[in-house]
């Protein structure tokens, strides 16, 4: 798999971060090259029951494994002040150099809601999260050449500071992009891109966009990571698959926008009318791994230089066993 990276998507929202961890670890042995974990204040559904602290399992994972590590994604636009996801980014990067990676999105209303203030519409929200890559580029910078750095923007406010503990190198900022403008502003303002599985043309456009952008900022698009985060049901059978998705991971099969709904179980109402069909084309449910490998093939084919997996079922060391062994080794640049 030269230059190619299939790493592990630790769901936080679905083990408690020991189990997490442990998996992460059995992950790597078995040929996973990294971690993407996910950054979520509660679960999409209550049956997924966990939703643990992703900074502190991160610097565990970092203890346990050697591939690369970041959050699949962080909103540093609500819950927290852009110096803050700075200064956790920056002291991980400092813990595990040259293994993190820092994923950035415009947030959910099911994980920003609990601080209590007005969630806005989906435009304001990109201009939060780009305003706040702004904030985090310049810490990263000043603090590298030993500088305070301060910013005053339409959302929010830096005063003279720098981050005391930084890395040589400053982590990438991949910003999580689902939309043609979000993808342009990527290409211009961060240092890589993510995405989750979606129609192959969708995802070539995407990559179109994030290309014209990352020009415009006078940057080598063919340099900058495309990462992407995968989600699959594999089981011993069909039907054992298509279960794991129906009640582990319904919120897959639900073909909207999920970023206002505030409750896990307003998601575990609306799950009550996802139906085997409503994945198609969405996520891979198959018993066999060559379905899979075909499946991720694509992916690769595509561009993607990082893809972390996520088997929905709770049969995570047996799926570990047998893509470690039978789907890993077979996929080519």
């Amino acid at each position: 798999m030269t230059d190619l990276q299939i790493g592990y998507a630790a769901m936080l929202e679905q083990f408690a971060p020991a189990e997490a961890v442990a998996l992460s670890a059995y992950a790597e042995e078995h040929g996973f090259t990294g971690v993407m974990a996910a950054d979520h204040f509660q679960p999409w559904v209550p049956a997924q029951g966990e939703s643990s602290f992703v900074w502190s399992v991160l610097a565990a994972i970092g203890e346990r494994t050697k591939g690369d590590l970041g959050p699949g994604v962080t909103a540093p636009t609500f819950r927290w002040h852009p110096a803050m996801v700075a200064q956790a980014s920056a002291t991980l990067a400092s813990m595990y150099p040259g293994r993190h990676w820092l994923g950035l999105g415009s947030g959910e209303a099911l994980n920003e809601h609990i601080v209590g203030q007005y969630w806005p519409e989906a435009p304001e929200r990109i201009n939060r999260m780009f305003e706040a890559i702004e904030i985090i580029s310049k810490l990263f910078t000043a603090s590298i050449a030993g500088k305070d750095v301060k910013h005053s923007g339409q959302f929010y406010k830096l005063e003279s500071t720098r981050l005391w503990t930084m890395p040589e190198v400053a982590p990438e900022i991949l910003v999580a992009t689902a939309g043609p403008v979000t993808a342009k502003r990527a290409g211009r303002h961060a240092d890589g891109l993510i995405t989750v599985g979606a129609p192959l043309e969708k995802i070539s456009m995407l990559f179109g966009k994030f290309d014209d952008g990352a020009r415009d900022g006078g940057k080598d698009p063919a340099a900058m990571p495309k990462v992407l985060q995968l989600h699959m049901s594999w089981a011993e059978t069909d039907e054992e698959a298509m279960r794991n998705a129906l009640v582990e991971w319904p919120n897959g099969g639900m073909k909207f926008p999920k970023g206002d709904i505030r409750s896990p179980f307003e998601f575990e109402q609306i799950a009550k009318l996802v139906r085997p069909e409503d994945f198609e084309g969405r996520m891979i449910i198959s018993a066999d791994p060559d379905d899979h490998r075909a499946y991720i093939q694509k992916f690769v084919d595509l561009g993607f230089d990082r893809i972390y997996l996520h088997n929905v079922g709770r049969n995570q060391r047996q799926w570990i066993d047998v893509f470690g062994a039978s789907v890993l080794p077979k996929l080519v640049r």
